[in-house]
């Protein structure tokens, strides 16, 4: 039994992110988000942190890809996803484990701190992806005699 629970987390990838397929064909990219809290120190009057949270991310399909050749360790990166808990049986000790892992939906770069260039990838593959579509001509050159 699994909960799901809608997540949106900004933090900072801890390693380069792990791609790889799995057993159903589907590709998958794992990595490691380090979420920081920051408090304002009263007595100081300077930010500190306060703690630090890591989230286990897992991602699939087309996007795993994007996030493997575009995000690295270090990388800020905003996730959306759920928040899923899960158990396990641990096969060396035989104890049920519990898990915690963030199924993105969407991974993109924090523009926050840093700019970013966005090179479009199409939605279609083959030559529809290439295409540039119909092309209409205004009625004054397409021959129809109608003139303004």
């Amino acid at each position: 039994m699994t909960t799901k629970i809608p997540v949106t987390l900004e933090g900072n990838l801890t390693a380069d992110p792990e791609h790889g397929t799995g057993e159903s064909g589907n590709e998958y990219a794992r990595f490691s988000l380090a979420v920081n809290d920051r408090r304002l120190n009263e007595s100081t009057g300077r930010w500190e942190d306060a703690g630090t949270v890591f989230h286990r991310v897992v991602v699939f399909n087309q996007q795993a890809r994007h996030v493997t050749d575009s995000l690295h360790k270090g990388d800020a990166a905003i996730v959306v996803g759920d928040l899923r808990f899960g158990t396990y049986t641990d096969k060396d000790s035989g104890q049920v484990r519990e898990t915690r892992d963030v199924v993105a939906d969407n991974v993109g770069a924090s523009l926050r701190f840093t700019d970013a260039t966005i090179n479009r990838a199409p939605k279609a593959s083959g030559p529809a992806a290439d295409a540039s579509g119909p092309v209409a001509e205004p009625a004054s050159y397409a021959g129809t005699g109608v003139s303004r």
